[in-house]
């Protein structure tokens, strides 16, 4: 959960011209989801004497309101959308070029795929003096064509020739960076998801009590005792709902229940595949603000995904311990290391993943000893500080001292 409260500690000595706090534009498709929550935890992290803040986005949800309560500004440009769509796209390189020259930032600090392109593109035509860029996965993934997948590597290749910083949401994010040569390997920094240290530590301290448990499943609408089996995360084709379901479906266990938290674009289709099931029963519970209240209510915690960065939603899981099946993606093993604090299965193998859900259900001694070791590997991580840290670094016009960006990957 984010609430509206900035919260920074000392300030960063960075001053922009004349002693003014640097002034930094974050610029996100979509303020919403993981990526949404880790920049606007970001932006309101740092220190408004020494940073200033502007989140520019196309849209968004409820994140809207705790940046708002943070009296963040936020600059809504429509044009600026997910999918790729030609006209839209010029007219957003268009106009951020138009705002980054009028507002004269001095950092652009672009998040994901499309605004990442169109954001970097726009900074560095309206001459922005410093851009850091945030992968929180990467657009190319192994279910694409060998084109389209090269396509993708290739701009991201061209846009990292002049990426002073890449930050890089977990170590198999950057390793993937440096194997790809997306950016200088120098210029590669790795950083953690944020979780409220307050929230986790107050629901992680009953999570697992029957009190807890009990609420929970009240929360959810659903039956006291059975088992249950939990997803959280936008419905979309990155999060593999689908594979869910099909799991679920191949589970055998009709006693037990599915529970998908989160909305997104496939809610309607998911939904009626949902409801067709035979032998399974699976709930689209929709977005919810309580997400750290409703995990106690899982015996198991399940992550699909066919790609990811390093989502939140599995860290907040092992926090409150519940054990964890997740698919083997991009930085995922940073904190599902198999065997000691979860399970990993293929993506897009919902055969594998209903065969470790089953092995966690019938092997409860095991799935308590990874869910503690889970917890235990994860104390003090992944704190507020931490990524305060990496971004007043990251902005700080100093940590480039080697001048202006040279580097060049092999062809």
């Amino acid at each position: 959960m984010i609430t509206g409260q900035r919260r920074f500690l000392t300030p960063w000595p960075a001053r922009g011209a004349s002693g003014r706090p640097l002034r930094v534009a974050a610029v996100i498709t979509r303020l919403e989801g993981g990526a949404g929550a880790l920049a606007l935890r970001g932006a309101m992290a740092m220190d408004p004497e020494a940073f200033e803040l502007t989140i520019v986005t196309g849209s968004g949800d409820r994140l809207f309101d705790a940046a708002t309560a943070a009296r963040l500004e936020i600059i809504v440009e429509p044009s600026l959308r997910a999918p790729i769509a030609p006209r839209s796209d010029v007219q957003a390189l268009r106009r951020l070029t138009a705002l980054f020259g009028r507002r004269n930032f001095d950092v652009v600090h672009t998040h994901c795929a499309k605004a990442g392109t169109v954001g970097r593109l726009a900074a560095r035509r309206a001459g922005v003096p410093r851009m850091v860029h945030t992968f929180h996965g990467f657009p190319f993934h192994e279910f694409q064509s060998m084109a389209r997948k090269q396509a993708y590597v290739s701009i991201e290749r061209r846009l990292g020739r002049f990426t002073d910083v890449a930050l890089c949401v977990g170590a198999g994010v950057a390793a993937e960076a440096v194997r790809r040569q997306l950016v200088a390997p120098e210029r590669i920094q790795t950083i953690g998801v944020v979780v409220d240290g307050r929230d986790v530590a107050a629901a992680s301290a009953s999570a697992r009590t029957p009190q807890a448990r009990r609420r929970a499943r009240i929360a959810l609408g659903l039956p006291i005792d059975g088992t249950v089996i939990g997803a959280v995360g936008r419905l979309t084709y990155q999060k593999a709902p689908e594979d869910f379901l099909a799991a679920m479906q191949r589970l055998g266990r009709p006693e037990a229940t599915g529970v998908w938290v989160g909305g997104g674009e496939l809610a309607e289709r998911i939904g009626r595949q949902a409801r067709s099931l035979s032998g399974a029963r699976v709930v689209l519970a929709g977005e919810r603000t309580d997400v750290l209240d409703v995990l106690p209510a899982f015996d198991v915690f399940a992550l699909p995904s066919r790609y990811e960065g390093l989502p939140t939603a599995v860290v907040e899981a092992m926090n409150c311990g519940v054990p964890v099946v997740a698919t083997a993606v991009n930085a995922v093993s940073d904190v599902v290391v198999p065997g000691e604090t979860g399970l990993l299965v293929p993506p897009h193998r919902p055969d594998l993943m209903a065969g470790a859900i089953r092995y966690l259900l019938d092997s409860p001694a095991d799935a308590a000893r990874m869910a503690a070791n889970a917890r235990t590997r994860l104390t003090g991580r992944y704190a507020e500080t931490a990524l305060r840290d990496a971004l007043a670094a990251a902005y700080a016009p100093a940590a480039r001292a080697d001048g202006p960006v040279k580097w060049r990957p092999a062809p």
